[in-house]
């Protein structure tokens, strides 16, 4: 294990990180900041769990974070799917 894991105290429950994953969802505003985002969940998160979340939701390619907030960019649609594959590279 690396050392920044096991600093590491708690560990989200999957129901938290369901619950971030689903208010990210929908949210209206194409970028969200951290502190808006804890203000816009049902229940609150510790800010070391929700940043713990939120890097394991960039690693899963489903938000993106930038210097302006959070962006939800994962899209399941198997028609983008398709064409993605289709689509010639620039």
């Amino acid at each position: 294990m690396s050392q920044k894991t096991e600093k590491i105290i708690h560990w989200p429950t999957l129901n938290t990180v369901i619950m971030v994953e689903n208010t990210l969802k929908k949210i209206e505003e194409s970028v969200i900041k951290i502190s808006e985002l804890k203000r816009k969940l049902p229940r609150q998160v510790n800010h070391n769990t929700l940043m713990l979340i939120l890097q394991y939701l960039e690693n899963s390619n489903k938000i993106l974070v930038g210097l302006r907030g959070i962006t939800w960019i994962h899209n399941p649609s198997p028609k983008l799917r398709r064409a993605i594959a289709k689509g010639t590279e620039i």
